[in-house]
């Protein structure tokens, strides 16, 4: 199947998940390029990473104190290894050479020292063979050690990061998470935390390895040649600079192929679902998306292939003079070695002590070059981790400035809601989504909100439960200002179902507990919430009952129509026993037998609760006590059914409309001044043609109605 390539770039800023342009934009400068200003990026690089050490030792030592603790001791007693086992190898090689002489003149004293003792070289060759022994050994039991601590704290820390980004995820605000840079930064942040503290920390611990090898063995060389001894400390210093400038291309490459990378991650999600295998079944999906996936991972491998190779590629390069360095001293020894001023023990010392010297000087370079690329990384796991809350900062502070600290609602709240003048525009929009809204809901009040699509109906909802606060007016529960009030304890108070309710993948028990954490083990209570909201007439189809997973992401889950996980979530509704009760189309999915016996409990469930429902079929909206009509954020009408009808304006044009839909009854002449063509604002599941308005219709709000009022039809109580 031939798939045509998208070729829309999509304006800047706004990129489609699909078709959005797959060209990652190049980084910014990446800064000074004279000495001066090259020196001071490097202090700052330096002090930055610096900073950055006691925090992330911090973020180890939380995971296990004792795994850290075997980490650096295993790590930083390998550093005197390097040492210990040049000189017991030059030791060992000097004691062959006095055996081989000893053989071959016996007037030589058969005798060597080792340390405080002496031996014959028989017996030397044995120590030392056996001392050699024991440092491999040792060796190779501090690197087993190093390995186990290493793989242990690698899950540990991982998993104490994920809950430190979750807890932290979990209250900020909602604006957060309705902003595409956002879920870049969460995405490189999750992908840092898997490895980048453990290897900066081993980082850390492994330049005092380094460290004390370093010292042990410069002092040798400088013993022999101060000359080499310099040259083995410069030798390595141009491939550092080429790697850690490298590094910080890779870091500037991964930050700014974030989006990429992100819409890939889509794109997979998209054919590897379950929630979308039905219309990437039916529509053909599957083949565009794979293709889309390919440009954008072409694109990606083009780019990240040629940072690869000259980063690389310049390190071989630079490493060459590393080994120049080294082969020039190990001819150096080696002619002292033929001149008579160096034992062959000696000469094994010092080729071993300068390439140790280079090593240590390349490892103490590389690993700073690696704790610095690693600690770019880890800044945006930082600044996720100091985001700030916002709405759920401590529920102690005040809100604003000179607001008193927040305090909780009182248990027996009467549940009384008034807006004043709120105004409410979406953080990065210009549009205000409410305009100067005014309202009194009356505790025990059943009221229904109406109006067509983005009236800001959903809004409203999200300005009382204290997930966004009004950009102008306030909002009082019982009197008093939300933001005075903390916001977990006014949202215990509020019971409710969104129209985008979660389908939490685990057992119908569960997924109706969670609306009451305190009492999610009650199977009464989540018994009781299952009938109040329909789900009980599931329990039939349940294999386990109440104990049936939900959903195919695990194993035995049953999945369920729209319909019936609709009366899931309202049952999740039911079970806080909240003062507010609000429902946001709670019959949206539902039939219209379920429908119906939804709102028959309704007002009795409801009874002693400020109850708030949102709903788009007018005859479940004509039972509340009180409708509120919404238009492109602003209350422009409100009463109960009859008052509103016998006001002939906006809900009554809507009303008659739906109706006429199931009727058949006529609607020409009806006028709209607000644009009724959108019929599916007012119908639901009915096919309707036109928009609702004559020929020549002229647009005039005072414009009556055209034809008569159906009468109600009797939905219950």
């Amino acid at each position: 199947m031939a798939i045509r390539r998208s070729t829309w770039e999509g304006k800047q800023g706004r990129d489609s998940g699909l078709s959005g342009s797959p060209d990652i934009p190049d980084p910014p400068d990446e800064g000074p390029t004279d000495l001066r200003g090259r020196l001071a990026a490097a202090r700052q690089a330096v002090r930055a990473t610096a900073g950055a050490v006691p925090r992330v030792i911090g973020l180890v030592w939380a995971a296990s104190h004792w795994l850290t603790i075997g980490l650096a001791t295993a790590t930083i007693l390998a550093g005197v290894i390097p040492a210990i086992t040049a000189y017991i190898a030059k030791l060992l090689i000097d004691a062959v050479v006095t055996a081989i002489q000893v053989r071959a003149n016996p007037t030589i004293p058969d005798a060597v020292a080792v340390g405080p003792f002496t031996f014959d070289v028989v017996g030397a060759v044995v120590v030392l063979a056996v001392a050699q022994l024991v440092v491999y050994a040792l060796s190779s039991f501090l690197s087993t050690l190093r390995n186990v601590c290493q793989q242990l704290l690698q899950e540990r820390v991982t998993n104490t990061i994920q809950l430190q980004i979750m807890d932290h995820a979990s209250k900020l605000d909602l604006a957060f998470f309705e902003d595409s840079a956002s879920y870049d930064l969460l995405r490189r942040a999750q992908q840092g935390a898997s490895s980048r503290p453990l290897f900066m920390v081993s980082g850390v611990f492994g330049l005092i390895q380094t460290a004390i090898a370093f010292i042990s063995m410069i002092a040798l060389l400088i013993a022999l040649s101060p000359i080499l001894a310099i040259v083995a400390l410069i030798a390595p210093v141009p491939a550092f600079i080429a790697d850690t400038r490298y590094g910080w291309r890779g870091y500037s490459f991964a930050r700014w192929a974030s989006p990429i990378r992100r819409r890939m991650d889509y794109l997979t999600t998209l054919v590897t679902t379950d929630s979308y295998a039905k219309e990437v079944k039916l529509f053909g999906l599957g083949p565009y998306f794979i293709d889309r996936f390919r440009q954008l991972s072409t694109v990606y491998q083009d780019r990240q292939r040629g940072l690869v190779v000259a980063r690389y590629f310049a390190g071989f390069v630079w490493s060459t003079v590393t080994t120049l360095a080294g082969s020039l001293t190990y001819l150096y020894v080696a002619f002292q070695a033929i001149a008579g001023r160096l034992t062959l023990g000696d000469l094994t010392l010092y080729t071993q002590a300068a390439s140790s010297v280079q090593g240590s000087v390349q490892g103490l370079l590389g690993g700073f070059g690696s704790m610095y690329e690693n600690q770019l990384y880890l800044n945006d796991l930082f600044d996720l981790l100091k985001t700030p809350y916002g709405i759920e900062a401590a529920s102690d502070e005040p809100s604003r400035a000179g607001a008193p600290a927040r305090t909780a609602p009182p248990s027996d709240a009467r549940g009384e809601v008034v807006f004043e003048n709120v105004t409410f525009t979406y953080p990065g929009s210009g549009h205000e989504a409410l305009k100067d809204v005014s309202l009194r809901i009356a505790p025990g009040e059943t009221v229904a909100v109406v109006g067509r699509n983005g009236a800001g109906k959903s809004t409203l909802i999200k300005l009382l439960c204290r997930l966004y606060d009004p950009t102008d007016g306030r909002i009082l529960l019982d009197g008093v200002d939300l933001r005075d009030l903390q916001p977990a304890a006014v949202r215990r108070l509020i019971g409710g179902m969104f129209q985008d309710y979660v389908t939490y993948q685990a057992s119908a028990a569960e997924n109706i507990g969670l609306g009451e954490l305190e009492r999610i083990e009650d199977r009464e209570a989540v018994e009781e919430a299952a009938a109040k909201g329909g789900a009980d007439s599931l329990l039939g189809r349940l294999p386990d009952g109440w104990d049936t997973p939900l959903g195919k992401w695990f194993d035995g889950g049953v999945e369920l129509s729209g319909g019936e996980w609709q009366k899931i979530a309202l049952g999740r509704a039911f079970m806080r026993d909240a003062r507010i009760l609000v429902l946001d189309e709670p019959t949206s999915a539902l039939d219209a037998q379920a429908e119906f016996e939804l709102f028959a409990r309704l007002r009795r469930l409801a009874a002693g609760r400020t109850a708030i429902y949102i709903s788009h079929r007018f005859s479940t909206v004509r039972q509340a006590d009180r409708i509120l009509f919404l238009e492109h954020g602003a209350l422009v009408e409100e009463g109960t059914h009859e008052e509103l009808m016998a006001l002939g304006g906006r809900y009554a044009r809507l009303f008659t409309l739906q109706a006429a839909a199931y009727t058949g009854a006529s609607i020409e002449g009806l006028a709209d001044p607000g644009g009724v063509a959108q019929i599916q604002d007012v119908t639901d599941g009915v096919e309707v043609v036109g928009d609702g308005r004559g020929e020549g219709h002229e647009e005039r709000e005072d414009a009556p109605i055209q034809i008569a009022v159906p009468p109600p039809v009797d939905v219950g109580p």
